[in-house]
């Protein structure tokens, strides 16, 4: 776990916190501001138990999965405008017949849910009006995460290292910023495959044209030390509407080689999506296309929360050299208290006609007192990409 730069980072402003309020206050001053952002701290701790089934042809055993993550999260109140958050995440294996990616399980399919304890997030954080400043370890999630995102349905979760500063200049406009130079992956300090180290430049803006339209812009420029082929500039622009019963989402990006990348390329994404309610369903419909440039490198979001698109049975964590294009519709309703959903994934490739296959997903979601309740199922049907796979979730939360 590479903290080294962040702990600097935090102990020299921390540092800075403490003593420059001694050398312009009243030492009684700064003991009751102190202790009164102490006071007003708050402590959270969350648990999260799921049982992951998975039967994957091509490999010899059936996975099964039963963790537990525990999360505990403390932030302090502020003091002058500063204060320091700090989130611990351990995940317990209690059925451990998968491959976690770190564990040499390797004759059974990969749930990447490995054992172990980390710290989550660790950061100091500055508000004053319009403007927040944080350094450390942090959570970011820009728009809808198809580019930035915390992974948040994995048990460890994606967080970030280095310094993000969001500013509001108006009530429609804003833009944030952060310089990332580690990024925390989700397999954990027992995982097989490492964080990602490297100069990273995140920047999203939006501007609310009114309460029922909103325009975002971003730029995601990535410079990897240990994953060269992964540097890549991106630049894009998404839409929000609302027409009546009409939702519509828009978004476009472009994306090029960059830092040490070994390839040249460039390549588009495009995504509309429309939505309506009938009566008690919502129905929502779109096309996602990753592209390709000439079937040899595609359209890539090496830190997008994945699991959100594209079906959950994570079939396209990377994106095949000839794109992806995905057509999909969702139906959502509610019976009884009990939230249903279903989508279907008609998956191809951007470049050389290739049917991948077909994937639908369901989920019911259920809340009764402090208790979240979770039934998810992806059933993935192989045609010309990967293999036929199916996956069951069953999941309880809670936090107090």
């Amino acid at each position: 776990m590479k903290v080294n730069a962040t702990k600097l980072s935090l102990s020299l402003l921390a540092a800075s916190v403490i003593s420059t309020p001694f050398a312009f206050a009243d030492a009684s001053a700064v003991a009751s501001g102190i202790t009164k952002a102490l006071s007003d701290s708050k402590v959270n701790i969350s648990l999260r138990a799921r049982y992951e089934a998975v039967d994957q042809d091509g490999i010899e055993n059936d996975a099964n999965a039963l963790t537990l993550k525990s999360r505990l999260t403390l932030k302090t109140g502020a003091y002058n405008g500063f204060s320091l958050g700090l989130e611990v995440d351990d995940v317990t294996e209690i059925v451990d017949d998968y491959n976690s990616t770190g564990n040499g399980k390797t004759n059974y399919p990969v749930i990447a849910d490995p054992e172990g304890t980390d710290v989550n997030q660790a950061y100091l954080q500055y508000k004053n009006g319009k403007l927040t400043a944080t350094a450390g370890r942090q959570r970011i999630l820009h728009n809808n995460q198809r580019f930035v995102g915390g992974v948040g349905w994995r048990q460890n979760e994606q967080t970030y290292d280095g310094y993000r500063v969001e500013f509001k200049a108006t009530d429609k406009f804003s833009v944030d910023y952060s310089y990332i130079h580690n990024v925390n992956r989700i397999f954990g300090p027992s995982g097989a495959k490492a964080d990602l180290s490297g100069d990273l430049h995140l920047v999203n803006s939006a501007f609310n044209i009114n309460k029922n339209h909103k325009l975002s812009g971003f730029a995601y420029l990535l410079d990897f030390d240990t994953a060269a082929s992964a540097s890549t500039d991106t630049y894009g622009v998404l839409y929000n509407g609302k027409f009546g019963k009409v939702n519509v989402n828009l978004s476009a990006a472009s994306q090029s080689d960059a830092g040490d990348n070994p390839n040249n390329f460039t390549a588009n994404y495009y995504n509309a999506e429309i939505g309506t309610k009938l009566g008690k369903v919502t129905l929502l419909g779109g096309l996602e296309v990753l592209g390709s440039d000439d079937g040899n490198i595609a359209f890539g979001t090496p830190l997008a929360t994945l699991h959100k698109f594209q079906g959950f049975a994570d079939k396209f964590l990377g994106t095949p050299s000839n794109g992806v294009e995905d057509i999909y519709i969702t139906a959502k309703t509610k019976v009884n208290g009990i939230k249903l959903a279903a989508t279907f994934h008609d998956l191809s490739s951007d470049e050389g006609s290739i049917d991948y296959g077909t994937e639908i997903d369901l989920v019911a979601a259920y809340k009764v007192n402090n208790y979240n309740f979770l039934i998810k199922f992806a059933s993935y049907n192989a045609d010309e990409l990967g293999t036929d796979t199916n996956k069951l979730w069953l999941q309880v939360a809670t936090k107090f």
